[in-house]
This record gives C-alpha cells, structure tokens and sequence, in this order.
C-alpha cells in the first residue's frame, strides 16, 4: 500500500479518509512503524514546514491536526502492543492564570507528529503540577506557553520551582506564545523559545536525537 495517500488525508485535514486509510494500511501488513513515519510524521512535517513559509495558516494546521489524532487513535494501541517506544516524553501546558490553547494544542499536536509522547496539562496550570508530572511520567521536555504579557512571569515561577527541587538540569524547557522572545528565553533560563508549531517540533526532535546520542 502506498502510504503517500494517507500522508495527503492527513495534510487535508480529512478525518474519515484518515482512519480508513490506517485500517487499510494494519489490513494490508504495513508495520505500524511505517504507517507513523511514513504517513502520519511525514504528513506533519510538510504541514510544519508549509506553516513556516506562510503557505497555510491555523485553521489548516488544525485540521491536520485533528486529522492525525483521528489516525493515532486506531494506531497508538498497535505501536504500545508492538514495542514501539517514542523517541522522547514531554509534559506540556498554558501557565497559570492565562487561559489560552489553541498554540498550545498546535504544538502538542505536531510534537506527537514527530513521535513524542505528550502530556498535556491544559490551560491555567500551576507551576507545581508542571514539576509533578515531569517527575512522575520522567519527562524529557517542558513545553511552556503563555498568550499574555502578564502571564509570561509563570513561565518563571515553574523554571524556579524546578531549580529549587534540584531538578531543573533533568529537563529541557521549551517557551513560547506571541509575547514570548528568545531574549525573554535566556531571561528566566529557559533553553529555547520557538516562535511556531512546526519549529517547536523540529527543536525537539533535535534535542531528543543529541540526548539519545550521548
């Protein structure tokens, strides 16, 4: 089977066509690994990258989106029976007081494109339940997000909290939101600030490779 169909369903944002096609592909013997990579992880790439260069814009991400979480709910299961493990885990959330996710969700969305396990903690969160769930799941990333300039000084709050439980240097912390800079990055020692979904996703994956290397 030619996956190259279903990495153009998921890039279309067609949800019916999406699951069609993965049921099709586990029908047809296609390893559960090659339908990720090939359909599902090649498919956000080119979204990420069509993203970067003002090709598409939100509401085309979003479908795409939803389109490959739509796929990884008939896949997920098969790749945990089969032993296939993420590349790295990441806890993300919008920090306390700001209420905001759709960057968020686009970020959580292409960093499972790039087959990271994400935790999401939602919007509003505390800086505490970030440095719980870090710990309990053994997370590789923080991804942090705040839309308001009054809510950037949380993204502060959890990387202190992290460094007065002696842990921060376990983690790699990722900000970003439209006030946020990589200026604003160095500021509250975060590692790096990316200023979109696909580039989220590409910093990730890059530090999850050179972490695995080492």
């Amino acid at each position: 089977m030619d996956l190259q169909e279903l990495s153009l369903a998921v890039q279309d944002g067609d949800d019916k066509k999406v699951k069609e096609l993965v049921n099709l592909a586990l029908q047809s013997k296609v390893s559960p690994e090659n339908i990720l990579n090939e359909g599902m992880i090649g498919a956000m790439s080119d979204i990420g990258e069509k993203f970067k260069n003002n090709e598409i814009y939100v509401p085309e991400m979003l479908m795409a989106a939803r389109a490959m979480a739509a796929g990884m709910q008939i896949l997920e299961p098969v790749l945990v029976e089969t032993g296939v493990k993420p590349i790295g885990k990441c806890v993300i959330g919008t920090v306390k007081g700001d209420l905001h996710d759709i960057g968020k969700n686009l970020v959580k969305m292409m960093l499972k494109g790039v087959g990271i396990e994400v935790v999401d903690l939602g919007a509003d969160v505390p800086s505490s339940e970030f440095l719980k769930k870090a710990e309990e799941i053994g997370a590789d990333l923080v991804c942090l997000s705040a839309l308001l300039t009054t809510t950037m000084p949380a993204m502060g709050d959890v990387i202190r909290v992290f460094e007065q439980a002696g842990v921060k240097d376990k983690y790699t912390f990722m900000i970003g939101g439209a006030p946020v800079t990589s200026s604003y990055a160095k500021q509250i020692n975060a590692d790096y600030y990316t200023p979109d979904a696909g580039t989220a996703a590409d910093v990730a994956k890059d530090v999850l490779v050179r972490k695995a290397a080492n």
